[in-house]
């Protein structure tokens, strides 16, 4: 019998509740028969600790700057590598070379240096073949500077937005160089990630999806015809003000009309003043984060997840209500028409357009065939945002690339 292949996975902060899909992603590995190691490079809030799955993963998850700050640890780790003077020099070289420029961004690259060492020898340690990484910014310099002070090959998913607004900064280009693959979540996402990395290794960016379980939204409770959702940080990228503002005008053609909000973020106080002053202290509802669970449970009983943001890459929320057969209403931006087709599953407006997001929920809510866009947003997700197979797709690439024969197809097949 072969042995399994033991990979790890590196995140700046694992598991968080805004990131249930890579705790997907990581739980369908493991069903692989992919022994998984994670890897955070911050320990988590206890607000991101939402369910008992979320909990039990950060108790087995080893955090990299806590055991930087323990001298003997890193010490330990150093001198280790320095075992192999000429890969440590090159390693400290690449951290500053791929450096922004200034005194406090080259500072954080010898952090990053510091952290990718003691990263390393943990993955030596547990004899790791591969590192994975998610989200391309500062977690994915460590994974790239492990990688070279270390051998062990690195991939990461490259999601974006911001990461596109930045990219010469996070230096994208040395990334992708450097790493064996890149799993981008949508064709849009590639083709940014290309207009940055050399033509060379355009072959080696493969689209994997993000995905979520259909079977866990399977069932649909009683909707009431008047009652919306919105789920995410409440940030203003995520287009929560334009909500609020459309939300009120449709009130007076719906006034029983209501909008809860999962979620937090660094702007809910300021949103909830928003709403009371429009009028709407008592048509939306402010509830926080929610576990997986609660999400789902939640998807069961309203009308339509409505997600008005300025960017996005292709949001896990979007997908959730589309497999709980609900219709979704948001904005045609970024790789959100791979997902929501206009008018089939959906409703797509122009980001910041309180008129055009008003006639959209009205459009939606009068609709008598709502539920038929509920039917086919679930087959689309079904089809083609199933985590289990998007996680079937990764560890064939994970699989191809260490046996040296790697997928050729930019999306590869589910294997059998």
């Amino acid at each position: 019998m072969t042995s399994p292949i033991r990979i790890a996975y590196l995140t700046g902060e694992y598991p968080r509740a805004t990131d249930t899909f890579i705790q997907r992603e990581v739980a369908e590995l493991r069903k692989q028969g992919f022994e998984v190691e994670t890897c955070s490079i911050r320990q988590t809030g206890a607000e991101h600790l939402v369910g008992e799955e979320q909990r039990q993963e950060a108790a087995r998850t080893f955090h990299v700057l806590k055991a930087c700050t323990k001298p003997l640890t890193s010490l330990r780790a150093h001198l280790r590598a320095l075992a192999q003077p000429a890969r440590y020099l090159r390693t400290l070289r690449l951290a500053w070379k791929t450096s922004p420029g200034g005194i406090k961004p080259t500072l954080y690259q010898l952090f990053y240096f510091a952290e990718a060492v003691v990263l390393a020898d943990h993955l030596r340690r547990h004899k790791v073949q591969h590192l994975h990484n998610h989200i391309a910014k500062a977690s994915c310099t460590v994974a790239m500077l492990c990688h070279e002070v270390s051998g062990i090959p690195y991939s990461f998913t490259l999601h974006g937005p911001d990461i596109f607004f930045e990219p010469i900064r996070w230096r994208l280009d040395e990334k992708v160089a450097r790493a064996s693959f890149v799993a981008c979540i949508s064709d849009f996402c590639r083709s940014q990630g290309m207009s940055f990395a050399a033509r060379a290794h355009w072959d080696r960016m493969h689209i994997i999806h993000c995905g979520v379980e259909p079977n866990r939204y399977a069932a649909i409770g009683a909707r009431q015809g008047n009652h919306l959702l919105f789920v995410g940080r409440l940030a203003a990228v995520k287009g929560v003000p334009v909500l609020l503002e459309a939300l009120k005008s449709a009130r007076g053609h719906r006034p029983d009309l209501q909008l809860t909000l999962i979620g937090d973020g660094p702007e809910r106080a300021g949103l909830e003043a928003e709403a009371k002053a429009l009028g709407l202290s008592g048509a939306v509802h402010f509830v926080g984060y929610k576990s997986q669970s609660e999400v789902a449970e939640t998807l069961k009983s309203v009308d339509a997840l409505v997600l008005p943001s300025f960017a996005e890459g292709v949001p896990v929320v979007l997908m959730e209500a589309m497999a709980a057969s609900l219709p979704v209403i948001t904005t045609r931006i970024a790789g959100i028409p791979e997902l929501v087709e206009d008018g089939l599953s959906g409703h797509l407006v122009p980001p910041g357009d309180v008129q055009a997001l008003e006639a959209a929920i009205l459009m939606l809510l009068d609709n008598p065939d709502a539920a038929a866009m509920g039917a086919a947003g679930r087959e689309k997700v079904i089809a083609d945002f199933d985590i289990q197979q998007e996680a079937a797709r990764l560890g064939s690439l994970i699989r191809g690339y260490l046996n040296g024969t790697p997928p050729q197809d930019k999306r590869p097949e589910v294997p059998e």
